[in-house]
């Protein structure tokens, strides 16, 4: 399908919103196996159109190095063979979770003679405007469809033709599933009024999650009057503790950073407590130096009198600014820090961070607790890589987004996420006095 852009964008958004909310209902009714049976429906269309989705991604790619894209965005919008595998294992991984809807919890008898408790029920229509990355399309219906919601999925210009490609198969697997074909809805126009719309349709849409950057973010936070479950930047941290074991202190930090630069999980800044920099510090930067040779290291002046006469180093290393202590990179740059051990680590996480993912590297039990119990993000880790933060590594089968708000969800939003609770009460005949 060619882009192109709607002339009437309302028009078009509102008839996509009643759709979503038609779909929405049936969905809600829907069964597990009715659920399970679009998505491996899906998955049967996506594997025999495996070609035509990845030529629509050269197609992307193409476009995408002419307009002179960064290297982090190409990284993510690109599919391949690998990622095109992962894909259909998340869609099994999802159909072969348990199915949260209905599920029943908390009863309770009261004084009164009612019985109560909880019932799990999806949210309605979810909205979600999110950039560069076409598997995030298949990724975020399948949850849609295993929790029962219908969506609204508005992808980056940048990803037109893949994110087409693969609505196209989409829409097949739900009809061949005998489920409503609004259930699923990729915009077919990338006019930004469309956003506009989407994010101020109450009436039709219950929630809506941005994945994107800061600008894109802030945006929809400001202009929204449906309700947002906001995934930030990945400002991560890796905090190498003076009890830390050396040979995990090297590997986890080198995973975190150079594992892959256009994640929001990726280590931004490294942290070291001075008791161990002296002998840990250069390990570590060489390390990830010998891991990529475009790797520079921006350095605080404590770094800098440790690493500076370094002659492996040289050429990849720069002071840091106060600015380095804010920014994701996305790219084969690291802030590094020492500092004076556990309480100033909590501190300079908590005051730059992004509240997403941050690590401690250590072998003493106490600090390990303080420093999960402390920190103020939605993944907090002892001993493992930064790279984890993923619904997929959590055991989600897959994301929606990693949510770094406090309220409804935290962390990598998966089926239960994407669900609410409402009370259920069963009484026989009971009056209230």
């Amino acid at each position: 399908m060619s882009q192109s852009t709607t002339t009437d964008v309302t028009t078009y958004m509102q008839s996509v919103g009643k759709q979503a909310r038609a779909a929405s209902r049936t969905l809600a009714a829907a069964n597990t196996g009715d659920k399970n049976s679009a998505l491996m429906a899906i998955h049967e269309v996506l594997l025999n159109a495996k070609s035509e989705i990845l030529a629509a991604n050269k197609i992307d790619m193409d476009n995408g190095q002419k307009n002179d894209l960064d290297a982090a965005l190409l990284d993510r919008l690109e599919l391949n063979d690998v990622r095109f595998d992962g894909m259909l294992q998340g869609l099994e991984d999802v159909a072969a979770l348990p199915d949260p809807i209905g599920e029943v919890t908390d009863m309770t008898y009261q004084p009164s003679g009612i019985h109560l408790g909880k019932m799990r029920v999806p949210l309605g229509v979810v909205g979600m405007i999110y950039e560069s990355r076409p598997n995030v399309t298949l990724e975020a219906a399948s949850l849609a469809l295993k929790s029962g919601n219908a969506i609204i999925l508005r992808g980056g210009s940048e990803a037109f033709e893949s994110n087409q490609a693969i609505a196209k198969c989409i829409l097949q697997g739900l009809k061949k599933a005998g489920l409503s074909e609004h259930s699923v809805q990729v915009l077919q126009t990338t006019d930004r009024a469309a956003v506009g719309e989407l994010i101020t349709m109450t009436e039709y849409v219950d929630v809506i999650v941005p994945r994107g950057g800061k600008g894109l973010i802030a945006r929809i936070s400001n202009d929204a009057k449906v309700p947002v479950i906001k995934h930030l930047d990945g400002n991560c941290h890796t905090f190498i503790d003076s009890d830390a074991d050396p040979e995990t202190a090297v590997k986890v930090s080198v995973n975190a950073k150079t594992h892959r630069y256009g994640t929001c999980n990726t280590m931004e800044t490294l942290l070291v407590d001075e008791a161990v920099a002296n002998e840990l510090l250069p390990k570590i930067a060489e390390a990830i130096i010998a891991a990529d040779d475009a790797m520079q290291l921006r350095l605080d002046e404590k770094s800098q009198a440790i690493l500076n006469d370094n002659a492996k180093l040289s050429g990849h290393l720069s002071a840091a600014t106060s600015e380095d202590w804010d920014t994701e990179y996305l790219a084969p740059i690291l802030a590094v820090k020492v500092l004076s051990g556990i309480d100033e680590a909590i501190e300079h996480i908590n005051t730059h961070g992004s509240h997403h993912t941050d690590v401690i590297i250590t072998d003493n039990y106490t600090k390990s607790q303080r420093f999960i119990r402390e920190v103020d993000s939605a993944s907090v880790m002892i001993n493992a890589s930064s790279r984890f933060a993923d619904g997929f590594e959590y055991g989600l089968g897959a994301e929606i987004g990693i949510s770094t708000d406090k309220i409804h969800a935290r962390g990598p939003v998966g089926l239960e996420g994407l669900t609410s609770q409402k009370w259920i009460v069963y009484g026989q005949g009971e009056t209230r006095a």
